[in-house]
Protein backbone atom coordinates (compact mmCIF):
# COMPACT_ATOMS: atom_id res chain seq x y z
CA UNK A 1 0.00 0.00 0.00
CA UNK A 2 1.08 3.15 -0.98
CA UNK A 3 2.37 5.65 1.66
CA UNK A 4 1.95 8.96 1.00
CA UNK A 5 3.53 11.76 3.69
CA UNK A 6 2.13 14.96 4.31
CA UNK A 7 3.30 18.48 3.60
CA UNK A 8 5.03 19.71 6.55
CA UNK A 9 8.37 16.84 5.14
CA UNK A 10 9.44 19.64 2.78
CA UNK A 11 8.74 23.00 2.20
CA UNK A 12 10.16 27.14 2.68
CA UNK A 13 10.83 27.75 6.13
CA UNK A 14 11.99 31.38 5.32
CA UNK A 15 11.52 32.99 1.85
CA UNK A 16 15.63 32.32 1.30
CA UNK A 17 15.61 28.88 3.50
CA UNK A 18 13.92 25.68 1.80
CA UNK A 19 13.91 22.58 4.39
CA UNK A 20 13.85 18.95 3.93
CA UNK A 21 13.66 16.22 6.32
CA UNK A 22 15.66 13.53 5.47
CA UNK A 23 13.61 10.58 7.25
CA UNK A 24 16.84 8.14 7.93
CA UNK A 25 20.35 7.82 6.57
CA UNK A 26 22.44 5.43 7.25
CA UNK A 27 26.63 5.78 7.84
CA UNK A 28 29.00 5.64 5.52
CA UNK A 29 25.57 6.63 2.89
CA UNK A 30 26.30 8.61 -0.14
CA UNK A 31 24.40 11.77 -0.48
CA UNK A 32 23.93 13.37 -4.04
CA UNK A 33 21.91 16.98 -4.25
CA UNK A 34 21.32 18.86 -7.65
CA UNK A 35 19.89 21.59 -7.66
CA UNK A 36 18.65 24.40 -10.75
CA UNK A 37 17.43 28.11 -9.81
CA UNK A 38 17.06 30.90 -11.07
CA UNK A 39 18.56 34.30 -9.96
CA UNK A 40 17.85 37.98 -11.22
CA UNK A 41 20.87 40.38 -12.36
CA UNK A 42 20.73 43.31 -10.22
CA UNK A 43 21.17 46.36 -12.54
CA UNK A 44 22.77 49.79 -11.24
CA UNK A 45 24.53 52.65 -12.70
CA UNK A 46 24.34 50.81 -16.06
CA UNK A 47 26.47 47.69 -14.32
CA UNK A 48 24.77 43.94 -14.27
CA UNK A 49 25.79 42.68 -10.78
CA UNK A 50 25.76 38.78 -9.51
CA UNK A 51 26.13 37.80 -6.04
CA UNK A 52 26.29 34.31 -4.95
CA UNK A 53 26.51 33.02 -1.17
CA UNK A 54 30.17 31.50 -1.28
CA UNK A 55 30.92 31.44 2.74
CA UNK A 56 30.99 28.22 5.05
CA UNK A 57 30.76 27.57 8.56
CA UNK A 58 32.61 25.31 10.26
CA UNK A 59 30.39 22.98 10.89
CA UNK A 60 30.14 21.82 7.02
CA UNK A 61 33.75 19.71 7.51
CA UNK A 62 32.49 16.15 8.02
CA UNK A 63 33.36 15.54 11.41
CA UNK A 64 36.96 13.39 12.24
CA UNK A 65 37.82 12.89 8.46
CA UNK A 66 39.68 14.87 6.46
CA UNK A 67 38.37 15.97 2.98
CA UNK A 68 39.97 17.47 -0.34
CA UNK A 69 39.24 21.28 -0.01
CA UNK A 70 38.56 22.44 -3.17
CA UNK A 71 36.93 25.29 -4.50
CA UNK A 72 36.14 25.94 -7.76
CA UNK A 73 34.20 28.76 -10.03
CA UNK A 74 33.07 28.43 -13.38
CA UNK A 75 31.86 31.79 -14.79
CA UNK A 76 30.47 31.91 -18.24
CA UNK A 77 28.85 35.58 -19.62
CA UNK A 78 26.46 35.87 -22.54
CA UNK A 79 24.67 39.00 -23.04
CA UNK A 80 22.70 38.22 -26.63
CA UNK A 81 24.17 41.58 -27.90
CA UNK A 82 27.35 42.08 -30.02
CA UNK A 83 29.00 44.63 -27.57
CA UNK A 84 31.90 44.73 -25.85
CA UNK A 85 31.85 43.79 -22.15
CA UNK A 86 33.30 45.16 -19.67
CA UNK A 87 34.26 43.05 -16.24
CA UNK A 88 34.30 45.90 -13.55
CA UNK A 89 34.65 44.14 -10.19
CA UNK A 90 35.06 40.30 -8.86
CA UNK A 91 35.17 39.09 -5.48
CA UNK A 92 37.71 36.14 -6.70
CA UNK A 93 40.66 36.11 -8.31
CA UNK A 94 39.17 34.83 -12.23
CA UNK A 95 41.24 34.02 -15.16
CA UNK A 96 39.74 34.89 -18.34
CA UNK A 97 39.56 31.58 -20.70
CA UNK A 98 37.30 32.74 -23.61
CA UNK A 99 36.32 36.74 -25.14
CA UNK A 100 34.12 36.84 -27.69
CA UNK A 101 31.57 39.67 -29.19
CA UNK A 102 28.73 40.04 -26.15
CA UNK A 103 30.49 36.61 -24.39
CA UNK A 104 33.33 36.29 -21.52
CA UNK A 105 33.95 33.33 -19.87
CA UNK A 106 36.37 32.83 -16.38
CA UNK A 107 37.47 30.48 -14.19
CA UNK A 108 38.79 30.34 -10.60
CA UNK A 109 39.81 26.69 -9.25
CA UNK A 110 42.54 26.42 -6.02
CA UNK A 111 43.11 24.06 -3.09
CA UNK A 112 42.54 25.81 0.30
CA UNK A 113 43.31 24.87 3.60
CA UNK A 114 39.73 26.63 4.76
CA UNK A 115 36.76 27.37 3.07
CA UNK A 116 36.46 30.41 1.49
CA UNK A 117 34.39 33.30 3.74
CA UNK A 118 33.47 35.60 1.10
CA UNK A 119 30.43 35.38 -1.35
CA UNK A 120 30.72 35.46 -4.93
CA UNK A 121 30.48 38.70 -6.30
CA UNK A 122 30.57 40.01 -10.08
CA UNK A 123 29.78 42.84 -12.04
CA UNK A 124 30.23 43.68 -15.52
CA UNK A 125 28.61 46.48 -18.29
CA UNK A 126 27.89 46.71 -21.66
CA UNK A 127 30.02 49.28 -23.66
CA UNK A 128 27.13 51.84 -25.23
CA UNK A 129 26.84 55.28 -24.61
CA UNK A 130 23.60 55.87 -26.03
CA UNK A 131 20.66 53.71 -25.77
CA UNK A 132 20.65 50.32 -28.22
CA UNK A 133 18.50 46.60 -28.39
CA UNK A 134 17.58 44.09 -30.00
CA UNK A 135 15.61 40.88 -31.17
CA UNK A 136 16.47 37.23 -29.92
CA UNK A 137 14.95 34.41 -31.51
CA UNK A 138 14.25 30.85 -30.97
CA UNK A 139 12.77 27.86 -32.51
CA UNK A 140 10.71 26.02 -29.79
CA UNK A 141 12.11 22.64 -28.64
CA UNK A 142 10.13 19.43 -30.01
CA UNK A 143 8.46 18.66 -26.60
CA UNK A 144 6.93 22.38 -26.35
CA UNK A 145 3.30 22.61 -25.58
CA UNK A 146 3.51 25.91 -27.67
CA UNK A 147 4.87 25.23 -31.13
CA UNK A 148 5.03 29.04 -32.04
CA UNK A 149 8.47 30.59 -32.19
CA UNK A 150 10.24 32.69 -29.42
CA UNK A 151 11.08 36.07 -29.44
CA UNK A 152 12.65 38.36 -26.93
CA UNK A 153 13.37 42.36 -26.92
CA UNK A 154 15.49 44.17 -25.19
CA UNK A 155 16.50 47.80 -25.13
CA UNK A 156 19.12 49.57 -22.89
CA UNK A 157 19.28 53.17 -21.99
CA UNK A 158 22.58 53.22 -22.49
CA UNK A 159 24.95 55.31 -20.14
CA UNK A 160 24.83 59.09 -21.10
CA UNK A 161 24.30 60.68 -18.03
CA UNK A 162 22.49 64.02 -20.40
CA UNK A 163 19.84 61.54 -20.87
CA UNK A 164 16.71 63.45 -19.65
CA UNK A 165 13.76 62.08 -17.38
CA UNK A 166 10.37 63.39 -18.09
CA UNK A 167 9.12 65.94 -15.39
CA UNK A 168 6.92 63.68 -12.79
CA UNK A 169 3.49 64.19 -11.02
CA UNK A 170 3.19 61.38 -8.67
CA UNK A 171 1.07 60.51 -5.92
CA UNK A 172 1.93 58.07 -3.37
CA UNK A 173 -1.05 55.68 -2.43
CA UNK A 174 0.26 54.21 1.44
CA UNK A 175 -1.56 51.71 3.28
CA UNK A 176 -2.21 52.42 6.71
CA UNK A 177 -3.86 49.41 8.10
CA UNK A 178 -3.92 48.53 11.65
CA UNK A 179 -1.86 44.99 9.95
CA UNK A 180 0.73 47.98 9.23
CA UNK A 181 1.61 49.09 12.74
CA UNK A 182 5.42 49.59 13.58
CA UNK A 183 8.00 48.65 11.63
CA UNK A 184 6.48 47.80 8.34
CA UNK A 185 4.66 51.66 7.81
CA UNK A 186 7.93 53.04 9.51
CA UNK A 187 10.18 51.50 6.80
CA UNK A 188 7.60 52.55 4.28
CA UNK A 189 7.92 56.57 5.96
CA UNK A 190 11.60 56.18 5.41
CA UNK A 191 11.31 54.93 1.72
CA UNK A 192 8.90 57.74 1.08
CA UNK A 193 11.08 60.42 2.35
CA UNK A 194 14.06 59.88 0.77
CA UNK A 195 11.96 59.54 -2.48
CA UNK A 196 11.02 63.23 -1.68
CA UNK A 197 14.47 64.32 -1.56
CA UNK A 198 15.17 62.62 -4.83
CA UNK A 199 12.82 65.09 -6.44
CA UNK A 200 13.32 67.53 -8.63
CA UNK A 201 11.94 71.48 -8.42
CA UNK A 202 10.00 70.45 -11.71
CA UNK A 203 8.41 67.99 -10.58
CA UNK A 204 4.92 67.64 -8.29
CA UNK A 205 3.75 65.37 -5.96
CA UNK A 206 1.39 64.52 -2.89
CA UNK A 207 0.59 61.58 -0.41
CA UNK A 208 -2.74 59.80 0.24
CA UNK A 209 -2.62 57.38 3.48
CA UNK A 210 -5.61 55.14 3.32
CA UNK A 211 -7.34 53.13 5.72
CA UNK A 212 -11.33 52.66 5.28
CA UNK A 213 -11.03 56.28 4.96
CA UNK A 214 -8.42 58.42 3.13
CA UNK A 215 -5.91 60.94 4.67
CA UNK A 216 -4.57 63.44 1.33
CA UNK A 217 -1.50 66.07 2.20
CA UNK A 218 -2.67 68.00 -0.55
CA UNK A 219 -5.60 67.55 -2.77
CA UNK A 220 -4.14 68.65 -5.55
CA UNK A 221 -0.12 68.44 -6.61
CA UNK A 222 2.30 70.70 -5.10
CA UNK A 223 5.64 71.10 -6.30
CA UNK A 224 8.63 69.86 -4.96
CA UNK A 225 10.00 73.09 -3.06
CA UNK A 226 12.17 72.03 -0.35
CA UNK A 227 10.31 73.89 1.86
CA UNK A 228 7.04 71.69 0.73
CA UNK A 229 8.60 68.73 1.34
CA UNK A 230 9.61 69.25 4.54
CA UNK A 231 6.21 70.20 5.51
CA UNK A 232 4.99 66.76 3.97
CA UNK A 233 7.42 64.77 5.70
CA UNK A 234 6.06 66.24 8.97
CA UNK A 235 2.65 66.03 7.83
CA UNK A 236 3.31 62.15 7.32
CA UNK A 237 4.78 62.09 10.47
CA UNK A 238 2.17 63.18 12.58
CA UNK A 239 -0.96 61.76 10.37
CA UNK A 240 0.01 58.26 9.00
CA UNK A 241 -1.03 55.92 12.06
CA UNK A 242 -1.57 52.60 11.43
CA UNK A 243 -5.48 51.78 12.13
CA UNK A 244 -8.29 50.61 10.78
CA UNK A 245 -8.86 48.31 7.43
CA UNK A 246 -8.09 48.92 4.21
CA UNK A 247 -10.11 50.42 0.91
CA UNK A 248 -7.90 50.09 -2.07
CA UNK A 249 -10.53 51.47 -4.66
CA UNK A 250 -11.22 55.09 -2.81
CA UNK A 251 -7.80 56.48 -2.62
CA UNK A 252 -6.87 55.00 -6.31
CA UNK A 253 -10.30 56.39 -7.55
CA UNK A 254 -8.69 60.08 -5.72
CA UNK A 255 -5.37 59.70 -7.26
CA UNK A 256 -6.54 59.06 -10.40
CA UNK A 257 -8.63 62.36 -10.55
CA UNK A 258 -5.61 64.11 -9.33
CA UNK A 259 -3.65 63.18 -12.49
CA UNK A 260 -6.27 64.11 -14.85
CA UNK A 261 -5.09 67.33 -15.93
CA UNK A 262 -1.60 65.98 -16.08
CA UNK A 263 -0.47 67.03 -19.25
CA UNK A 264 3.44 68.02 -19.53
CA UNK A 265 4.75 65.64 -17.26
CA UNK A 266 4.26 61.42 -16.96
CA UNK A 267 1.86 61.03 -13.97
CA UNK A 268 2.90 58.48 -11.97
CA UNK A 269 1.20 56.45 -9.05
CA UNK A 270 2.60 54.29 -6.71
CA UNK A 271 0.61 51.75 -4.13
CA UNK A 272 2.31 50.19 -1.42
CA UNK A 273 -0.03 48.37 0.79
CA UNK A 274 0.31 44.58 2.60
CA UNK A 275 -3.41 43.20 2.34
CA UNK A 276 -5.81 41.56 0.24
CA UNK A 277 -9.37 43.38 -0.62
CA UNK A 278 -12.46 41.73 -1.94
CA UNK A 279 -12.95 44.11 -4.60
CA UNK A 280 -9.64 44.13 -6.56
CA UNK A 281 -10.84 42.60 -10.13
CA UNK A 282 -13.40 45.40 -9.78
CA UNK A 283 -10.31 47.82 -9.44
CA UNK A 284 -8.33 46.49 -11.94
CA UNK A 285 -11.30 47.47 -14.07
CA UNK A 286 -11.96 51.17 -12.89
CA UNK A 287 -8.27 51.39 -14.24
CA UNK A 288 -8.12 49.77 -17.12
CA UNK A 289 -11.30 52.33 -18.40
CA UNK A 290 -10.10 55.40 -16.76
CA UNK A 291 -6.59 54.46 -19.09
CA UNK A 292 -8.33 53.75 -21.73
CA UNK A 293 -10.04 57.54 -21.63
CA UNK A 294 -6.53 59.07 -21.67
CA UNK A 295 -4.63 61.21 -23.68
CA UNK A 296 -1.01 60.57 -25.16
CA UNK A 297 0.25 59.77 -21.58
CA UNK A 298 -1.96 58.00 -19.30
CA UNK A 299 -0.72 57.30 -15.38
CA UNK A 300 1.20 54.80 -14.81
CA UNK A 301 1.13 52.52 -11.93
CA UNK A 302 3.55 50.89 -10.11
CA UNK A 303 2.84 48.62 -7.07
CA UNK A 304 4.70 47.11 -4.02
CA UNK A 305 3.75 44.18 -2.04
CA UNK A 306 4.42 43.59 1.47
CA UNK A 307 4.31 39.93 2.66
CA UNK A 308 2.11 36.99 1.45
CA UNK A 309 -1.54 38.27 2.64
CA UNK A 310 -1.76 41.06 -0.09
CA UNK A 311 -2.91 39.64 -3.58
CA UNK A 312 0.61 39.63 -5.48
CA UNK A 313 -0.90 38.56 -8.74
CA UNK A 314 -3.65 41.50 -8.53
CA UNK A 315 -0.71 44.20 -7.81
CA UNK A 316 1.25 42.62 -10.71
CA UNK A 317 -1.91 42.68 -13.42
CA UNK A 318 -2.57 46.45 -11.86
CA UNK A 319 1.28 47.13 -13.02
CA UNK A 320 0.85 45.60 -16.68
CA UNK A 321 -2.76 47.68 -17.14
CA UNK A 322 -1.09 51.08 -15.75
CA UNK A 323 2.29 50.09 -17.66
CA UNK A 324 4.27 50.52 -14.60
CA UNK A 325 6.56 48.72 -12.37
CA UNK A 326 5.45 45.50 -9.81
CA UNK A 327 7.75 44.55 -6.56
CA UNK A 328 7.66 42.95 -3.05
CA UNK A 329 9.21 42.52 0.04
CA UNK A 330 8.84 38.78 2.01
CA UNK A 331 10.51 40.23 5.05
CA UNK A 332 10.74 43.62 6.83
CA UNK A 333 14.07 44.34 6.85
CA UNK A 334 14.07 44.89 3.08
CA UNK A 335 11.10 46.96 2.57
CA UNK A 336 12.66 50.04 3.19
CA UNK A 337 15.49 48.94 0.81
CA UNK A 338 13.38 47.32 -2.24
CA UNK A 339 11.06 50.28 -1.77
CA UNK A 340 13.69 52.83 -2.21
CA UNK A 341 14.86 51.29 -5.67
CA UNK A 342 11.12 51.16 -7.19
CA UNK A 343 10.44 54.48 -6.47
CA UNK A 344 13.51 55.64 -8.02
CA UNK A 345 13.28 53.47 -10.86
CA UNK A 346 9.94 53.89 -11.99
CA UNK A 347 10.19 57.72 -11.70
CA UNK A 348 13.27 57.59 -14.15
CA UNK A 349 11.17 57.28 -17.62
CA UNK A 350 13.24 57.98 -20.43
CA UNK A 351 11.06 56.82 -23.06
CA UNK A 352 7.54 56.66 -22.70
CA UNK A 353 4.39 54.94 -25.36
CA UNK A 354 6.92 52.60 -26.65
CA UNK A 355 5.80 50.66 -30.35
CA UNK A 356 7.27 47.93 -32.70
CA UNK A 357 6.68 47.94 -35.97
CA UNK A 358 5.90 44.40 -37.32
CA UNK A 359 4.82 42.90 -34.82
CA UNK A 360 1.23 43.68 -35.70
CA UNK A 361 1.57 41.85 -38.99
CA UNK A 362 2.67 38.56 -37.41
CA UNK A 363 0.37 35.99 -36.52
CA UNK A 364 -0.72 34.70 -33.59
CA UNK A 365 1.43 37.35 -31.48
CA UNK A 366 1.46 37.16 -27.62
CA UNK A 367 3.52 39.40 -25.40
CA UNK A 368 4.82 39.74 -22.32
CA UNK A 369 3.61 41.59 -20.54
CA UNK A 370 1.09 42.42 -22.56
CA UNK A 371 1.46 46.35 -23.06
CA UNK A 372 4.77 47.36 -23.14
CA UNK A 373 6.22 49.21 -20.09
CA UNK A 374 8.32 52.27 -21.11
CA UNK A 375 12.18 52.53 -21.07
CA UNK A 376 13.60 53.58 -17.18
CA UNK A 377 17.29 55.25 -16.52
CA UNK A 378 17.62 52.62 -14.10
CA UNK A 379 16.89 49.09 -16.05
CA UNK A 380 16.96 47.41 -18.99
CA UNK A 381 13.46 46.63 -20.83
CA UNK A 382 13.24 43.19 -21.76
CA UNK A 383 10.00 41.84 -23.10
CA UNK A 384 9.11 38.41 -24.21
CA UNK A 385 6.26 36.47 -26.59
CA UNK A 386 5.95 34.32 -28.84
CA UNK A 387 4.75 34.49 -32.54
CA UNK A 388 4.01 32.81 -36.05
CA UNK A 389 5.27 34.56 -39.34
CA UNK A 390 8.72 35.55 -40.50
CA UNK A 391 10.91 38.19 -38.68
CA UNK A 392 12.61 40.70 -41.09
CA UNK A 393 16.59 41.40 -40.35
CA UNK A 394 15.83 44.66 -38.36
CA UNK A 395 13.15 46.46 -37.04
CA UNK A 396 12.58 49.92 -35.15
CA UNK A 397 11.35 50.60 -31.98
CA UNK A 398 9.39 53.70 -31.62
CA UNK A 399 8.17 56.36 -28.63
CA UNK A 400 8.35 59.48 -26.85
CA UNK A 401 11.14 61.43 -25.40
CA UNK A 402 10.71 64.22 -22.69
CA UNK A 403 10.63 67.11 -24.79
CA UNK A 404 7.81 65.75 -26.50
CA UNK A 405 9.87 64.73 -29.54
CA UNK A 406 10.13 61.04 -31.43
CA UNK A 407 12.89 58.11 -30.01
CA UNK A 408 13.28 56.08 -32.99
CA UNK A 409 16.02 53.11 -32.97
CA UNK A 410 16.80 50.37 -35.18
CA UNK A 411 16.66 46.88 -33.65
CA UNK A 412 18.98 44.21 -34.56
CA UNK A 413 17.53 40.39 -34.86
CA UNK A 414 19.62 37.48 -34.65
CA UNK A 415 19.29 33.85 -33.12
CA UNK A 416 19.46 33.13 -29.71
CA UNK A 417 22.78 31.12 -29.40
CA UNK A 418 23.85 29.52 -25.78
CA UNK A 419 20.70 31.07 -23.94
CA UNK A 420 17.91 28.86 -22.93
CA UNK A 421 15.50 32.17 -24.28
CA UNK A 422 12.81 28.95 -23.71
CA UNK A 423 13.38 29.00 -20.04
CA UNK A 424 13.38 33.13 -19.76
CA UNK A 425 9.57 33.27 -21.75
CA UNK A 426 8.57 30.39 -19.63
CA UNK A 427 9.14 32.07 -15.90
CA UNK A 428 7.64 35.48 -17.75
CA UNK A 429 5.05 33.84 -19.50
CA UNK A 430 3.98 31.58 -16.03
CA UNK A 431 3.79 34.83 -14.30
CA UNK A 432 2.14 36.96 -16.95
CA UNK A 433 -0.47 33.85 -17.08
CA UNK A 434 -1.30 33.65 -13.91
CA UNK A 435 -2.53 37.09 -13.45
CA UNK A 436 -4.57 36.88 -16.09
CA UNK A 437 -6.03 33.19 -15.40
CA UNK A 438 -6.64 35.45 -11.81
CA UNK A 439 -7.87 38.37 -13.66
CA UNK A 440 -10.25 36.89 -16.13
CA UNK A 441 -11.44 33.52 -13.61
CA UNK A 442 -9.90 31.30 -16.64
CA UNK A 443 -9.75 27.77 -16.11
CA UNK A 444 -8.01 26.90 -19.29
CA UNK A 445 -5.32 30.12 -18.58
CA UNK A 446 -5.14 27.97 -15.43
CA UNK A 447 -4.77 24.60 -17.28
CA UNK A 448 -2.15 26.51 -19.85
CA UNK A 449 0.00 27.45 -16.57
CA UNK A 450 0.32 24.09 -14.95
CA UNK A 451 1.30 22.59 -18.59
CA UNK A 452 4.30 25.35 -18.73
CA UNK A 453 5.43 24.71 -15.12
CA UNK A 454 5.10 20.75 -16.02
CA UNK A 455 7.03 20.87 -18.88
CA UNK A 456 10.02 23.67 -18.34
CA UNK A 457 10.06 22.30 -13.89
CA UNK A 458 9.37 26.16 -12.69
CA UNK A 459 6.84 26.16 -9.73
CA UNK A 460 3.34 27.78 -10.32
CA UNK A 461 0.58 28.14 -8.59
CA UNK A 462 -1.14 25.68 -10.10
CA UNK A 463 1.20 22.63 -9.62
CA UNK A 464 3.16 21.08 -7.08
CA UNK A 465 6.64 19.97 -6.51
CA UNK A 466 6.78 16.13 -5.57
CA UNK A 467 10.02 13.80 -4.09
CA UNK A 468 9.20 10.33 -5.11
CA UNK A 469 11.50 7.35 -4.00
CA UNK A 470 13.87 5.83 -6.18
CA UNK A 471 15.13 2.40 -6.52
CA UNK A 472 18.00 1.36 -4.42
CA UNK A 473 19.49 -1.61 -5.85
CA UNK A 474 21.16 -3.68 -2.81
CA UNK A 475 21.24 -0.62 -0.34
CA UNK A 476 18.74 -0.99 2.10
CA UNK A 477 19.15 3.43 2.73
CA UNK A 478 16.01 5.14 1.02
CA UNK A 479 16.88 7.77 -1.61
CA UNK A 480 14.97 10.77 -2.89
CA UNK A 481 14.76 13.23 -5.54
CA UNK A 482 12.76 15.82 -7.26
CA UNK A 483 11.59 14.59 -9.90
CA UNK A 484 8.92 16.46 -11.84
CA UNK A 485 6.15 19.08 -11.32
CA UNK A 486 2.33 17.55 -11.56
CA UNK A 487 -0.05 19.79 -11.51
CA UNK A 488 -3.15 19.59 -9.02
CA UNK A 489 -5.47 17.72 -11.25
CA UNK A 490 -3.10 14.87 -11.42
CA UNK A 491 -1.39 15.10 -7.92
CA UNK A 492 -4.90 12.50 -6.55
CA UNK A 493 -3.99 9.99 -9.55
CA UNK A 494 -0.33 9.43 -8.49
CA UNK A 495 -0.91 9.87 -4.75
CA UNK A 496 -3.51 6.87 -5.63
CA UNK A 497 -1.04 4.77 -7.52
CA UNK A 498 0.66 1.63 -6.57
CA UNK A 499 4.29 2.53 -6.57
CA UNK A 500 7.15 4.04 -4.56
CA UNK A 501 6.44 6.09 -1.62
CA UNK A 502 5.76 9.75 -2.58
CA UNK A 503 6.10 13.35 -0.17
CA UNK A 504 4.16 15.96 -1.22
CA UNK A 505 6.13 19.10 -0.97
CA UNK A 506 4.72 22.50 0.32
CA UNK A 507 3.24 24.95 -2.89
CA UNK A 508 6.61 27.24 -3.69
CA UNK A 509 3.90 29.73 -5.29
CA UNK A 510 2.97 33.17 -3.98
CA UNK A 511 -0.66 32.15 -3.15
CA UNK A 512 -3.67 35.25 -4.11
CA UNK A 513 -3.49 36.66 -1.19
CA UNK A 514 -5.77 36.50 2.05
CA UNK A 515 -8.92 38.51 2.59
CA UNK A 516 -9.70 37.08 6.38
CA UNK A 517 -6.14 37.65 7.36
CA UNK A 518 -5.97 41.18 5.72
CA UNK A 519 -9.35 42.30 7.62
CA UNK A 520 -8.25 40.70 11.16
CA UNK A 521 -5.27 43.19 10.68
CA UNK A 522 -2.65 40.33 10.73
CA UNK A 523 0.78 41.47 10.64
CA UNK A 524 2.82 41.09 7.59
CA UNK A 525 4.92 37.72 6.90
CA UNK A 526 5.89 35.00 4.68
CA UNK A 527 2.25 33.76 5.13
CA UNK A 528 1.49 30.49 7.61
CA UNK A 529 4.94 30.08 8.96
CA UNK A 530 5.07 25.87 9.55
CA UNK A 531 7.08 24.90 12.79
CA UNK A 532 9.21 22.14 12.27
CA UNK A 533 10.83 19.68 14.70
CA UNK A 534 12.79 21.74 17.41
CA UNK A 535 15.90 20.15 16.06
CA UNK A 536 15.34 22.45 12.78
CA UNK A 537 14.59 25.07 14.45
CA UNK A 538 17.81 25.15 16.08
CA UNK A 539 19.96 24.72 13.07
CA UNK A 540 17.94 27.28 10.62
CA UNK A 541 18.49 29.72 13.34
CA UNK A 542 22.23 28.71 13.95
CA UNK A 543 22.74 29.13 10.06
CA UNK A 544 21.14 32.16 10.11
CA UNK A 545 23.15 33.61 12.89
CA UNK A 546 26.55 32.23 12.01
CA UNK A 547 26.09 33.76 8.08
CA UNK A 548 22.53 33.79 6.86
CA UNK A 549 22.87 31.26 4.31
CA UNK A 550 23.79 27.74 4.50
CA UNK A 551 25.77 25.10 3.43
CA UNK A 552 26.94 25.51 -0.39
CA UNK A 553 26.39 22.67 -2.97
CA UNK A 554 29.64 22.34 -4.03
CA UNK A 555 30.60 21.09 -0.21
CA UNK A 556 28.06 18.22 -0.28
CA UNK A 557 29.52 17.10 -3.69
CA UNK A 558 33.22 16.96 -1.31
CA UNK A 559 32.09 14.54 1.07
CA UNK A 560 32.04 10.99 -0.32
CA UNK A 561 30.79 9.79 3.04
CA UNK A 562 29.39 11.38 6.37
CA UNK A 563 27.79 9.91 9.06
CA UNK A 564 23.79 10.31 10.14
CA UNK A 565 24.22 13.64 11.90
CA UNK A 566 26.31 15.59 9.29
CA UNK A 567 24.53 13.79 6.34
CA UNK A 568 21.24 15.41 8.11
CA UNK A 569 23.00 19.27 9.06
CA UNK A 570 24.02 19.24 5.16
CA UNK A 571 21.02 18.22 4.15
CA UNK A 572 18.80 20.94 5.87
CA UNK A 573 21.54 23.18 5.59
CA UNK A 574 21.93 23.26 2.18
CA UNK A 575 22.23 26.82 0.71
CA UNK A 576 21.24 25.40 -3.03
CA UNK A 577 18.26 24.29 -1.55
CA UNK A 578 17.17 27.75 0.24
CA UNK A 579 18.12 29.11 -3.38
CA UNK A 580 14.28 27.98 -4.05
CA UNK A 581 13.61 31.09 -2.59
CA UNK A 582 15.03 32.86 -5.75
CA UNK A 583 12.59 30.80 -8.13
CA UNK A 584 10.03 33.96 -8.13
CA UNK A 585 12.67 36.30 -9.44
CA UNK A 586 12.94 36.27 -13.01
CA UNK A 587 14.90 34.55 -15.34
CA UNK A 588 15.61 37.81 -17.65
CA UNK A 589 18.66 40.21 -16.65
CA UNK A 590 16.90 42.71 -14.92
CA UNK A 591 14.84 43.95 -11.85
CA UNK A 592 11.69 42.39 -10.89
CA UNK A 593 9.32 44.93 -12.19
Amino acid sequence: MLKVAKTRDGGLFRPDIFVLTIPQVEGGANISVKVRWSQKLLYNAGQFSLCVPFSFPEFVNPAAKVVSQTEKIELNINSGTSKELLCKNTSHPLKEIRRQAGQLGFLYEADVKAWSSTDFTFSYEISSHDSFGGFLLQSPLANDLDQREIFCFYLFPGNNEKTKVFKKDIVYLLDMSGSMQGKPLENVKHALFSALFELSPEDSFTIIGFNEEIHMFSSSLEVAKFETIEKAIQWTSDNLVARGGANILLPLTQALDILHNSSESVPLIFLVTDGAVEDERQICNVVKGHITNRGTISPRISTFGIGAYCNHYFLKMLSVIGRGCYDAAWELDSIEARLRRLFATASSVTVANITIDTLDHLNEVEVYPSCIPDLLSGIPLIVSGRYQGNFPGTLKASGLLEDNSSFETNLTVQKAKGIALDKVVARQQIEHLTAQAWYLESKQLEDEVAKLSIQNGLPSEYTRFLLIQTDTGNQNSELYGLQRVLSKINLQKAVDSKGPKIIVLQSLGFGFGNVAATADNAAPGFGETKMYDQGTNALVKAASRLCDCCCCMCVIQTCSAINNQCAIVLTQLCSALSCFGCLSCCAEVCCDF
